[in-house]
Parts: C-alpha cells; sequence; structure tokens
C-alpha cells in the first residue's frame, strides 16, 4: 500500500515533486512563536499539516501565502493545520505582524533555522506537506497562489 501512495503521489504532482523522499516522517522542531511560547511537531500528531517555510523579504512567499489562506479557509471545517515558519530573517523583522498586514491568519514560528536544515530546505518558499501518519508526501517550491496541486496535496493529506 505504501508504494501504491507513493506512485500515486508521483503521477499526482509530477513535474513539481522535488527530492524529497517520498513518505519520510517528519522530523520535529521546538520554536517559539512570536510571544516566546514553544511548539513542537508532536502538537499536531494525528492532524494533516502544510507547514510554509519563509521569511518577510522573500517576494515569492508573498505571493504564494494568499493560497495557503485560501486553503485555510476552504478547509476550516477539518483538522487541517498550517504553520508558517519564518527563518533567514533580517533582523528587526516581524513575521507575524507582516503576515497579519497581508491578510493572512496562520500562525507562524520564528527563528526556524534549525528547522528548516533538518526538513532540507534549499530555500523561500519551500511548502511541505505531512499526512495524519506525521510522513511528508510533498515538497515543493512553487509560489503561485492558484496552482492545482496545492488543493490536490491538501486533498491528500485529509484522505490519509
Amino acid at each position: 500500500m505504501r508504494l501504491l501512495k507513493s506512485v500515486l503521489l508521483f503521477i499526482l504532482f509530477a513535474g513539481s515533486l522535488q527530492a524529497a523522499e517520498v513518505l519520510n516522517v517528519a522530523p520535529n522542531f521546538n520554536l517559539a512563536d512570536p510571544q516566546g511560547k514553544m511548539h513542537t511537531l508532536a502538537e499536531y500528531k494525528g492532524k494533516p499539516m502544510i507547514i510554509h517555510f519563509w521569511a518577510t523579504w522573500c517576494p515569492y512567499c508573498k505571493k504564494l501565502q494568499p493560497g495557503l489562506e485560501s486553503l485555510r479557509n476552504e478547509y476550516a471545517n477539518t483538522d487541517l493545520q498550517i504553520l508558517g515558519i519564518s527563518f533567514n530573517e533580517d533582523e528587526g523583522a516581524m513575521p507575524a505582524e507582516t503576515l497579519k498586514k497581508r491578510g493572512i491568519h496562520f500562525p507562524t514560528l520564528i527563528n526556524g533555522e534549525s528547522a528548516a536544515k533538518s526538513y532540507g530546505v534549499p530555500g523561500t518558499p519551500t511548502t511541505v506537506f505531512i499526512n495524519r501518519g506525521g510522513e511528508i508526501v510533498w515538497v515543493t517550491n512553487i509560489s503561485d497562489p492558484n496552482d492545482p496541486n496545492l488543493n490536490a496535496a491538501t486533498e491528500f493529506i485529509l484522505k490519509n
């Protein structure tokens, strides 16, 4: 069954898949939110999750974020979790305030360099889709907020 899922994912996301090995267990993280409260991946156990690695200075992140916000709104009645992880920020950057000004309402964690490294993030934006079993099923660097693969990947992690 796992091989079948892998093959289906490759077909579904042909051309958009990045070098993440299919169905790797998502690495844990321990990061602070802007108020200083610590968060770990374990808090989201059993829930489908989208992690958006980004930076306030990244124009491609800014372009993608409305698409992620649309997913958050579209699937608000599910247990889908969308979480930003800000990293490689300029001094004085205020990621949470930046998202709020952009009309983006998913939470973000800050100083995410260690998490970005453990996830093998090559740059911004990098978006990671994690299924209910805590497995990474898709990693992408797309910035098109209307890319249909974003919705397809979300549907997949909600069902698996």
